[in-house]
């Protein structure tokens, strides 16, 4: 289980989108390779001056927004309700789970006692356009017996399809925890 905030998908989608950098007022950051916000150096071309997510991406990422949305209302049962009957959830450490009934048991969570948010870094649509999926960064907040904050975090990639009725449904689901930073694993000890 997993996820961060539709908000900030938002804010993403309406500044690449939406709002024309030339008619943005105010001082504009101006990435690095860049003279100026529409004129790259040495060749870079920034997403902000031309956007190049499709249709489908746009519509599997409005999914997951919603998803996560209806998830931090309605916890637990709003979560399994977004699976499709022959879904698979897969999560770090754990054996997989399988079929909505099977999930919607597993999701008992409350959010009050539980929040679980997310945001989506990328999303591809298949070929066929009736299958897709989103990837990106989750956190669940709770708290432990003493009232302390709990915070996890990690990945997770949520593969969505276009069931009979036409609605889009999660076939699968699957999380792992934060990957350690730099310097935090695997480094050997100096001689």
């Amino acid at each position: 289980m997993r996820r961060l905030s539709s908000l900030s998908i938002g804010l993403v989608l309406c500044a690449a989108l939406a709002l024309p950098l030339a008619a943005q007022t105010g001082p504009v950051s101006v990435a690095p390779g860049f003279d100026s916000v529409a004129k790259p150096s040495a060749g870079i071309v920034s997403p902000l001056v031309e956007p190049t997510l499709s249709p489908g991406v746009l519509l599997l990422l409005e999914l997951d927004g919603k998803f996560e949305k209806s998830v931090a209302a309605g916890g637990g049962k709003a979560f399994a309700s977004w699976f499709a009957d022959d879904a698979v959830t897969l999560n770090n450490g754990r054996p997989p789970v399988m079929g909505r009934a099977a999930i919607a048991a597993q999701a008992q969570w409350d959010p009050t006692n539980y929040q679980l948010t997310w945001t989506p870094q990328g999303a591809q649509m298949g070929p066929s356009n009736d299958m897709g999926f989103t990837w990106g960064h989750y956190e669940g907040h709770s708290k432990d017996k003493n009232g302390q904050p709990v915070v996890i975090s990690g990945r997770y990639f949520t593969v969505w399809k276009k069931v009979a009725d036409g609605s889009w449904k999660v076939a699968m689901d699957a999380s792992a925890d934060e990957p350690p930073g730099a310097g935090e694993c695997c480094t050997l000890p100096k001689p």
